[in-house]
């Protein structure tokens, strides 16, 4: 026996309260996959075993390492690219004018993966907008998985990952290589915090923010974790800041509180005032 429904369930659930994350039923196959590695690591032969350990014993580092498993890290640089054009063109534009007066901004990048957003933001600003070398600019990425913050604060890729979706050019003018990998520079790094927050629990204290990015993750969450995450954005947002939504994402029947600009195709909205 490897997989029965109780197991599965209790996956489920653990993954649910503790990340947000809904699995779909038939996702068994998955689970399984995902856990193996998991049930071989600690010398159970199967995940079946694995899981029954988990439900003997308390919360902990094994339980921690499911739900960082079950959670989805696709990630690329400039991922869907529209968006990032919107940012160049339009959002930041509109961010850098309103902030003249104090020349300061503070950009979210949440659930931010191995860090390929927020060091694509970070090269956009420098790249794009020589005024902002004597602002203060602060980009914040926060993630759930423990080990993906470790792997984005190293800021090195293998060339399968910097070829998705990197320009050669940023990719030889921002990145030195080491050996087969590829590493962020020294500066571009330093413009990026990175911390671990769970979207469905209680933020820690933050900046109040001008720009939030919130790009595919609420696919995964149900409209009560959604509607907890919206409202919390928006006290965190300044009144004429922007959140930033993946293709597939709205607030549309979740959260009145924002409104999506005229003519967009990009996911973003600004808040109301």
């Amino acid at each position: 026996m490897s997989l029965d429904p109780q197991g599965y369930n209790y996956v489920c659930d653990l993954v649910r309260d503790n990340s947000g994350v809904i699995l779909d039923v038939g996702k068994e196959y998955l689970v399984e996959a995902r856990l193996r590695p998991l049930a071989e690591s600690a010398g159970l032969g199967t995940v079946h075993m694995f899981i029954e350990r988990l439900r003997a014993t308390p919360p902990g580092e094994a339980h921690r390492s499911v739900v960082e498993a079950m959670t989805t890290n696709e990630t690329s640089f400039f991922r869907d690219l529209s968006p990032f054009e919107a940012l160049r063109k339009a959002i930041l534009p509109r961010l850098i004018e309103a902030r003249g007066n104090e020349r300061q901004l503070n950009i979210w990048s949440a659930a931010c993966s191995t860090g390929q957003e927020p060091f694509t933001l970070a090269i956009i600003l420098r790249e794009y907008f020589g005024e902002l070398a004597q602002w203060t600019c602060r980009i914040h990425a926060t993630d759930l998985a423990r080990k993906v913050i470790e792997r984005a604060r190293a800021g090195t890729y293998n060339q399968a990952e910097i070829n998705r979706g990197l320009p050669a050019a940023l990719m030889l003018k921002y990145f030195r290589r080491d050996r087969l990998n590829w590493v962020i520079r020294d500066d571009i790094r330093e413009m990026v915090d990175f911390a671990e927050i769970n979207l469905t629990k209680p933020w820690p204290a933050m900046p109040s923010m001008d720009l939030i990015l919130l790009r595919n993750v609420l696919i995964y969450f149900n409209t009560g974790a959604k509607q907890f995450i919206f409202k919390a954005a928006r006290k965190l947002l300044k009144p004429d800041g922007y959140l930033l939504l993946g293709n597939a994402e709205t607030t549309l029947g979740v959260d009145d509180s924002f409104e999506r600009l005229p003519g967009d195709r990009n996911g973003w909205h600004q808040i109301r005032k």
